[in-house]
């Protein structure tokens, strides 16, 4: 045997080194995942008796119990209370639920992610028996098969099972079509729409056809000048079209084409060639909804291209906050301290309350910790409450969603007020937990040296 196929043999051999290191990795990432999900579903299971003993009051004062508990838990590994709420009932569902799922996940059989699917399809089968007649079946393909095929395995067992026939299936379901906007990179956004099968796949289909027209009618065109242009040519070079002569064409994908015609019949109600046109009436030149744009003067004049912000949650590529800006009817001037980069002061045409103006700008958002709601959209709260002796001064008040607004007059989440804008909160627990404005302050590189420069924002 050769040195080479000595070294392959060798390399052949630690492959499956790394092949038992990483299923013993996996399987003790799933007993803590196992363990985590105790955890979560006996603080659920907490808030549960905690809620029994409130009484016959509003649902939303019996809610109290869990919004306060996700939102401890929730800071304390820096994830949205929301969807740690979510978690909470998860973990509490697959425990009471599934309980050999749970075993599965807790000797490390199967992966968290193969005891969610399980727990997904199986969770519309009421009867006991069933359920635990469907887990059995299921588990033995979730042990030797992808998270995906134990999905697709588990829907078809559960559809056999599921008591409801399909129309009620469907009629529960279509009550879940909704919306939602998800930021993504490099100034792009993703529009996400849940309905009905068939008119989402009508729509797209619409959207397919009417971008293939305009392929067609395009590749038409260039097959048009380019005949001309032969003929043209053939009969002498004093024929041939001028340069400037050259008819425009659309360089777009399909991919990019559908997604033009879907925003502007959503924004203008009918398609047009060329959405990003604000003269043609679509795109930005159907967008009427007020929106605040914080704008980098030097982007603005077109010194620098820093990029501008859309209500404090997603940037804005420098063209499109400078047309906005052009066609705005109202200017909103931001005034930051160009040291700390905290915003100072702003100023409107149409006035609204001065202390309003200066919280939006200077909270952005909701100023719990983890909350991304905008501003706009929150209400202005008392740190220490009006009631008791709290002044309506700045430095007492900030925004805060309804949500979490509710939840710190219901529960004994405080708020402390400290320099510069920071809010201290103290939950119930004892915890504390700081929530910074957001900064206001770029570097952006010089040509001293590769220096760095503040730019206020």
């Amino acid at each position: 045997m050769d040195a080479d196929e000595k070294r392959r043999r060798a390399e052949e051999k630690l492959a499956g080194v790394f092949a038992d290191r990483l299923a013993r990795l996996q399987r003790a990432e799933a007993k803590i995942a196992a363990e985590k999900t105790r955890l979560l579903a006996e603080a659920y299971a907490l808030t549960v008796e905690q809620r029994s003993r409130i009484g016959s009051v509003s649902s939303r004062e019996r809610d109290m119990p869990l919004r306060s508990m996700a939102l401890e838990l929730g800071l304390a590994v820096r994830v949205n209370d929301r969807s740690m709420q979510s978690q909470m009932h998860d973990a509490h569902e697959l425990v009471e639920l599934f309980p050999q799922t749970m075993a599965a996940l807790s000797e490390g059989r199967v992966s968290r992610a193969h005891a969610q699917v399980i727990q997904d399809a199986g969770r519309v089968i009421e009867d006991p028996v069933d359920r635990a007649s469907f887990e059995r079946i299921v588990l033995v393909e979730a042990e030797r098969q992808t998270v995906p095929r134990t999905k697709t395995y588990a829907q078809q067992r559960a559809e056999v099972l599921d008591p409801r026939p399909l129309q009620e299936r469907h009629d529960t379901a279509i009550r879940q079509r909704r919306v939602w906007v998800t930021d993504l990179d490099d100034t792009l956004s993703a529009l996400t729409i849940v309905g009905g099968n068939v008119y989402i796949h009508g729509a797209y289909h619409r959207l397919t056809g009417q971008g293939t027209t305009i392929k067609d009618v395009d590749r038409a065109k260039r097959r048009a000048y380019a005949a001309a242009r032969a003929e043209a040519e053939a009969k002498g070079s004093d024929g041939a079209p001028a340069e400037d002569a050259e008819p425009w064409f659309d360089e777009r994908s399909l991919d990019e084409i559908r997604s033009d015609l879907a925003l502007d019949m959503l924004l203008a109600g009918s398609p047009v060639i060329d959405p990003t046109d604000p003269t043609t009436g679509g795109g930005l030149g159907a967008i009427r909804a007020e929106v605040q744009i914080t704008i980098p003067i030097t982007t603005l004049t077109g010194v620098t291209n820093s990029g501008a912000e859309l209500n404090g949650v997603t940037p804005v590529d420098p063209d499109t906050a400078r047309r906005m800006a052009g066609t705005a009817k109202i200017w909103e001037r931001v005034m930051t301290d160009p040291i700390t980069g905290v915003v100072t002061a702003v100023d409107r045409y149409q006035l609204h309350p001065s202390q309003t103006r200066y919280l939006n700008a200077r909270d952005v958002t909701c100023r719990t910790p983890g909350c991304r709601r905008p501003a706009k959209l929150c209400h202005i709260d008392h740190s220490k409450d009006f009631a008791l002796g709290g002044k309506s001064c700045n430095d007492n008040l900030c925004n805060e969603c309804a949500r979490h607004h509710t939840l710190k007059h219901a529960t004994n989440w405080h708020v402390e007020q400290l320099p510069g804008g920071i809010l201290k909160f103290t939950s119930p627990g004892g915890k504390t937990y700081d929530s910074h404005p957001p900064s206001r302050v770029a570097f952006i590189p010089t040509d001293d040296n590769g220096g760095l420069a503040v730019a206020p924002f």
